[in-house]
């Protein structure tokens, strides 16, 4: 199997990208009108951690992490490693030999759609990263691939470039085009929350906010009190 390793794609402007590390997954998805999410099944290792950064892609043979060492190389300062195979994987492609050198590069996370393993020794060097499973499974170095294609997790493409903003909810990718108009949006939410969060401390109800009472009255929701529900006293 062939395949082919690209160089120096365009990225995302690193301003942008700092702009969308201020925000959490499920802010910047809401922000693309609920999307870019990679699914569920891709969970961090560790807790407490929120990174962003530009995608270097990998599409690896399951079971064989020899184009992840090709991908070490083509990453730098401010990357994102994010791992797909040809066929679902959940061997342990990705551990802590890996996560020295790309740290040493300036890398700031790795996510797996197979696979992953040294996971206390990830914490303990503070290198975050999400995958799909946590497996000892060793590898294979043997079959080709490709670095900085276009991949697919969960139905949802990830290009070269494009924005990784992932913490403990999950994993979301900005597309490289819409980076900057993601963080202005992701930012204009933020300050409606945060009205919203201070008309809830000063006891406001989400019904009342959000206008939710003639909703639940054209949904013919009805208010009864508990004697007129469960006919007690007739």
């Amino acid at each position: 199997m062939g395949g082919v390793i690209v160089t120096n794609p365009p990225k995302a402007d690193a301003k942008d990208v700092e702009a969308l590390a201020a925000f959490g997954v499920a802010t910047v998805s809401e922000a693309m009108g609920r999307t870019g999410l990679l699914g569920p099944s891709i969970r961090p290792v560790q807790q407490g951690v929120r990174v962003a950064g530009t995608a270097v892609t990998v599409l690896s043979w399951p079971g064989d992490n020899l184009m992840i060492h090709a991908a070490v190389e083509q990453c730098g300062e401010g990357d994102i490693l994010v791992v797909t195979t040809t066929s679902p994987c959940t061997d342990g492609l990705f551990g802590e030999l890996f996560a020295t050198a790309l740290q040493k590069r300036g890398v700031r996370g790795v996510v797996l759609n197979t696979g992953i393993r040294d996971t206390q020794e990830l914490r303990d060097m503070g290198f975050a990263a999400w995958s799909r499973a946590v497996s000892s499974q060793g590898t294979v170095k043997a079959t080709g691939g490709s670095v900085n294609v276009p991949i697919a997790i969960d139905g949802q493409v990830v290009h070269p470039g494009d924005v990784i903003v992932a913490d403990d909810d999950g994993v979301v990718v900005v597309p490289r085009e819409r980076a900057r108009e993601t963080a202005e949006k992701s930012q204009a939410r933020e300050a409606k929350e945060a009205a919203t969060r201070a008309a809830f401390l000063e006891g406001q109800l989400g019904l009342d906010r959000y206008g939710l009472r003639d909703t639940l009255k054209q949904l013919g929701v009805e208010y009864q009190s508990y004697e007129e529900y469960t006919g007690a006293g007739s």
